[in-house]
């Protein structure tokens, strides 16, 4: 993805994912409050506020496990992980790994050595 789009879409951030208190998530049947709104409106609102930021921090959380795939798969690093050991530990293929230390590379803005 080109930076400009990037630096597009952290701009557009959705609403922010707010932590529920501890006694909330105890409550299986809890989740940030919507159960409990009776307006369809504000419910659709609101909860497509939540599925927006959720969008978006999972797209986040993918790009830090590419850079950490990167950084981990890094032949200057005198400890450095074959993607085999990356999917192992990611719980991911050994395909999927590549692809992921290959995007990381990307975001990095390197080239592999």
């Amino acid at each position: 993805m080109p930076q400009s789009e990037r630096n597009e879409r952290q701009r557009m951030r959705p609403a922010p994912l707010l932590f529920e208190p501890s006694a909330a998530v105890a409550d299986p049947e809890h989740f940030f409050d919507l159960e409990s709104m009776d307006d369809p409106k504000e419910l659709l609102s609101r909860a497509t506020e939540l599925t927006l930021a959720f969008r978006a921090a999972t797209d986040r959380a993918v790009e830090f496990q590419a850079i950490a795939a990167a950084r981990l798969a890094d032949p200057r690093r005198f400890d450095r992980l074959t993607t085999a050991d990356i999917a192992q530990r990611a719980e991911w293929t050994e395909d999927y790994a590549r692809k992921m230390v290959e995007f990381g590379r990307s975001l990095l803005g390197r080239t592999p050595s």
